[in-house]
């Protein structure tokens, strides 16, 4: 009796754990952002050609930011190891910081560059609404204090 328990428990566990897998649809996950760029485009009402010029820019730049990305993958793995050494070496780690630093820097650099040249292609009212989504992600970005404290106060 206990063994037949016992398998159905197993069984039901099993049952839930593979319920709760996400369903495979042939589709890969592509670069970062790209569910995020195509509400963007809809709420925009961009035109074909505004599309394809948008497309082909975060094409090249995902291109340019996966080097740098995997850069900064090694730099924070390295971190972890450096800080976690039996005797840490400060002059390391600090060294470190300022690569991981830098490499951040770099990245936001050129995705402060992809903005501009994606709103030079917009219309006044596309740059208007492009505006208000960039202050709402913003303001959906901070931590949870922080937005909450900012919906009392507004």
């Amino acid at each position: 009796m206990k063994a037949k328990v016992l398998i159905l428990v197993v069984f039901m566990g099993l049952t839930t754990v593979l319920a709760a897998q996400p369903k495979e649809n042939g589709q890969k996950k592509s670069f970062r952002g790209t569910e995020r760029e195509i509400r963007t485009e809809n709420r925009l009402n961009l035109t074909d050609a505004q599309k394809e010029v948008f497309k082909q820019s975060m094409l090249e730049v995902q291109k340019q930011l996966q080097p740098i990305r995997n850069e900064l993958g090694e730099a924070e793995a390295h971190q972890k190891t450096l800080t976690t050494a039996e005797k840490p070496d400060m002059a390391a780690i600090n060294k470190n910081i300022e690569k991981i630093g830098a490499l951040k820097v770099e990245m936001a650099k050129i995705q402060a560059k992809h903005r501009i040249e994606m709103r030079s292609q917009l219309t006044e009212e596309q740059r208007l609404k492009m505006d208000l989504m960039k202050g709402k992600m913003m303001h959906n970005r901070a931590p949870m204090g922080k937005r909450h404290n900012m919906r009392t106060q507004g």
